[in-house]
């Protein structure tokens, strides 16, 4: 199993070399591109860390989650997902973390569990990823792109509870 990556990356050098292709000046240029990609982006992902951070630590998160798990559980949501729903837009391995968190404190087969991962495979880190993509080519105007991905996430999240009820908890 760990040779599989030498012998990938020499099956690679190899048809390179059959096509004639430089394969070092292309692997150079490929390094030289992602090292201009990578210093476009780092601004953009450092500002969301310390953002995610700063929510954190402030407790700000504790309080949203706090104000909107009375009204997740009257529509039929599990409250103890609430924290990992807000979050896993922002950040996934936040999400991950409280991902585990329900399955150590309810039970990966129970109600909560089984939302908790329907919805981390499900829903996208957003913010992440928009940051992450426009911020490599540069696009200052997200327009639609966030509003539409939110909804997305909450889609995911209303179709976590329906899909966990319909194949777990039928009557």
């Amino acid at each position: 199993m760990e040779l599989v990556m030498p012998i990938f990356a020499c099956a690679i050098v190899l048809f390179g070399l059959i096509k004639r292709v430089p394969v070092f000046d292309v692997f150079m240029s490929g390094a030289r591109e992602g090292i201009r990609a990578l210093y476009n982006i780092a601004p953009t992902i450092i500002g969301l860390m310390f953002a995610v951070s700063l929510l954190k630590s402030s407790g700000a998160i504790d309080v949203i989650c706090n104000a909107v798990s009375p009204l997740a559980q009257k529509l039929g949501f599990p409250a103890e997902i609430v924290p990992m729903a807000m979050l896993r837009p922002v950040s996934g391995s936040g999400a991950t973390a409280l991902l585990i968190n329900v399955f150590e404190d309810y039970g990966a087969d129970s109600f909560a569990g089984r939302v908790a991962s329907v919805l981390a495979g499900s829903s996208e880190t957003t913010f992440y990823a928009t940051a992450m993509y426009f911020g490599s080519v540069h696009v200052k105007n997200t327009r639609h792109t966030l509003p539409a991905a939110l909804a997305a996430d909450f889609t995911a999240l209303v179709m976590s509870v329906v899909t966990v009820r319909l194949f777990f908890y039928q009557n």
